[in-house]
């Protein structure tokens, strides 16, 4: 029993690491490192992952789709039946609202006017049936950071 009681604290230590990593796993920085499964940007959003789509293309402010896929940590989808969202877009001077409706199992869609500039932050907000609100702040159409984290510079 004595060494039951003594491995109890090593455990707890063990446990606790793959708890920080898992919280690291998840960063933006680490997000923006993986391939999204639809082309989008992923980012986390409490219990669960948002993937933004935007129109990559719209040289000038009109309207364009706006898609959100919800899914766990691991990738499974998440019905998006009963679900309500909305997507505030920033871009240069211009803001724009779209309303998401649910638009297939994990899908919810709206169409709002902006135009694809690299400076488009996004805010998606997502109520599942059932379930509170969830947030995450996005940045679409930045340029991701490499694999190891370090811009290329010439010497």
């Amino acid at each position: 029993m004595k060494s039951l009681k003594a491995m109890i604290p090593v455990a707890t230590l063990i446990a606790s690491l793959f708890v920080g990593n898992a919280a690291f796993a998840h960063s933006d920085e680490y997000l923006d490192t993986q391939k999204a499964p639809n082309g989008g940007q992923l980012r986390m959003a409490g219990v669960y992952h948002f993937e933004l789509i935007v129109a990559k293309d719209s040289k000038e402010a009109k309207d364009n789709p706006v898609v959100v896929y919800v899914t766990d940590h691991a990738g499974t989808k998440i019905p998006t039946a009963g679900a309500t969202g909305t997507v505030t877009l920033l871009g240069g001077k211009a803001k724009s609202s779209v309303t998401l409706t649910p638009d297939g199992d994990n899908r919810l869609k709206g169409v709002g006017k902006y135009a694809s500039m690299p400076d488009l932050k996004a805010v998606v907000s997502i109520t599942l049936a059932g379930k509170g609100a969830e947030q995450a702040r996005f940045t679409p159409l930045a340029m991701p950071m490499p694999q190891d984290g370090h811009m290329d510079h010439k010497h």
